[in-house]
């Protein structure tokens, strides 16, 4: 199965969004296994990836920031069997 990934952070309106749209997007039982990753809990991630989130990673890949870029996720839920 692939692992979806979002850094975010608490009070991002962004990310609030983005995380609605993967919930529209992928099936339930995909999207009840998105991870959400706090940069803020992490000095590593928040030093790498400070104002820009959200951020979505696939498979360990950058897919896209900011905004659900649906045309790039369709080549992964193609592939996805759920």
């Amino acid at each position: 199965m692939i692992q979806w990934l979002v850094y975010s952070r608490q009070g991002c309106a962004l990310c609030e969004e983005m995380l609605e749209e993967l919930a529209q997007v992928l099936p339930p039982p995909v999207a009840a296994t998105v991870v959400v990753q706090d940069v803020d809990a992490d000095p590593e991630l928040e030093r790498k990836y400070g104002q820009r989130v959200p951020v979505l990673l696939v498979d360990g890949e950058f897919l896209c920031c900011y905004r659900l870029d649906r045309e790039r996720m369709k080549i992964y839920l193609e592939g996805d069997s759920g």
